[in-house]
């Protein structure tokens, strides 16, 4: 079974070996071009969906042939490999431990790896943050301690038992690195772990030095809501937007400043500054790798979308949990996918179009054994990014829910329980609401939808309090 859409530039096939299904291309174009003033990138968009099944088996069993050209060096240079460059000058002679996953490489080389050869200082200890060291758990999961296999030094788990380095983790460290690729999202767990982190090395009276990383939608457009004090939480610990357009470095320079966090006062930070790296620049244009910082971002588009899409974690409905394009993909069993992607496209939202798809949910090799909505049929619209500049995924995201939240009700009046189940009833739109208060930051969200407010007005609302955010945000930027 194929979990996944078949070609996602196209993005209108889904289908098993035994069955394959098109969206019809030529009635998607009608329906758009009926329903709203269909631009011309999203005619370019359908049109590629007129991709046919021979040529995407084609593409997908040749060879690539290899080649001799010479790839050229990243535009960018990220901190860990700015700090090796400089033969980690500001760890010399001290212990150190390291808070790190898959994602921290040094031009290919695992900083763990690293820092363990390195002459200069001793890797005493390694902090795993949520998924693990390797990335692989799942969202939620608890991970436990172990021991490298490489190095034979002990990994302590920062998503088990604790959630902050204690004392005894602690002990024997003169310095505590930090070295994730973030996503720029409040609710992207890893910026929590580096601020507890921070707190538990300035209470040890250890440095703390944060190796900067891209953010990948741009650090140029923050969005959502400012987190409520009544909704903090691991999974949102500053009062920032769920977008706040900062990287790691220049949100641990603000934490700090500003008082987020207790006890911070006499932290020694540091942060190692990225080079080439510049506001607006897309993952694409860095140059970089990208190596999924979880499971469910295996592309740097998905991290991009993802900041606006967490948001249908908390529905009854699907994100794309359980296919290749989690996060970029949302859909019901019950929805009109021609519908719902006309509608979306009325709105002429800037930098995306709204691409009709067909996709069933299933399990994927060490990303999940058994996704949300296993194995049934969704119906519902790819979020196609086409200028990344314009394109503001907290905001789109919230027409989305408008739009499967008048389709779901739509769908629940003509609802009829099943011959074997008379006592079944339709789940609501939105399932888990304390979930979405901490996703959102707010109650407000919730409220909003359950009274039928307008998206642009859900937009408009939070526009105020972006704008004194900005002002704040403008003293910590680094590029």
């Amino acid at each position: 079974m194929t979990h996944s859409l078949v070609d996602t530039g196209a993005a209108c096939l889904i289908g098993g070996p035994q069955r394959q299904r098109w969206v019809g291309a030529l009635v998607f174009l009608g329906a758009l071009l009926a329903g709203c003033a269909a631009s011309t990138e999203l005619a370019e968009s359908v049109a590629e969906s007129t991709t046919t099944m021979a040529s995407i088996a084609t593409a997908s069993t040749t060879t690539a042939v290899p080649t001799t050209t010479t790839e050229p060096p990243p535009a960018v240079t990220v901190g860990a490999e700015v700090l090796a460059d400089r033969g980690f000058d500001l760890l010399e002679g001290k212990r150190v431990g390291v808070i790190a996953n898959q994602t921290s490489l040094v031009r290919g080389q695992h900083l763990i790896d690293v820092l363990h050869a390195a002459p200069n200082l001793e890797l005493v200890a390694v902090f795993a943050p949520e998924h693990g060291v390797r990335g692989t758990a799942g969202a939620g999961d608890l991970i436990d301690d172990e021991v490298d296999s490489t190095t034979g030094v002990t990994i302590f788990s920062l998503y088990g038992e604790t959630r902050t380095p204690t004392p005894e983790m602690l002990a024997g460290i003169d310095v505590l690195v930090y070295d994730l690729q973030d996503v720029g999202g409040r609710f992207y767990t890893y910026v929590s772990t580096m601020g507890l982190a921070m707190q538990a090395a300035a209470a040890a009276e250890i440095e703390f030095v944060v190796l900067d990383r891209p953010d990948p939608s741009g650090g140029v457009i923050a969005a959502g809501y400012i987190l409520e004090e009544d909704q903090r939480s691991f999974i949102g610990q500053y009062p920032v937007p769920a977008a706040y357009a900062m990287t790691a470095g220049e949100l641990a320079l603000a934490i700090v400043a500003e008082g987020w966090l207790e006890g911070l006062d006499a932290l020694g930070l540091t942060v190692v500054e990225m080079q080439g790296w510049r506001r607006g620049m897309t993952w694409e244009e860095t140059g970089l790798t990208w190596v999924p910082p979880s499971p469910g971002l295996q592309t740097a588009a998905s991290a991009v979308t993802y900041l606006g899409t967490v948001l249908f974690e908390a529905t009854s409905i699907s994100y794309g949990g359980g296919t290749l394009e989690t996060f970029e993909v949302v859909g019901a069993e019950w929805a009109d996918e021609i519908a719902v992607s006309a509608h979306l496209n009325g709105h002429q939202l800037p930098g995306v179009v709204f691409v009709p798809v067909i996709f069933t949910p299933g399990p994927l090799p060490e990303r999940t054994d058994n996704p949300r909505l296993n194995g049934i049929e969704m119906r519902g619209v790819q979020i196609k990014v086409t200028d990344p500049r314009l394109f503001e995924p907290v905001g789109t995201a919230i027409y989305v829910l408008e739009e499967f939240a008048r389709a779901h009700s739509e769908a629940a009046v003509l609802f009829e329980p099943p011959a074997d189940d008379d006592e079944a009833t339709f789940e609501p739109f939105v399932n888990r609401e304390q979930t979405m208060g901490l996703l959102a930051g707010t109650d407000a969200l919730v409220a909003a939808l359950e009274a039928g407010v307008r998206a642009e007005e859900i937009v408009a609302s939070w526009a105020a309090d972006l704008q004194d955010f900005d002002q704040l945000r403008l003293q910590y930027l680094l590029y």
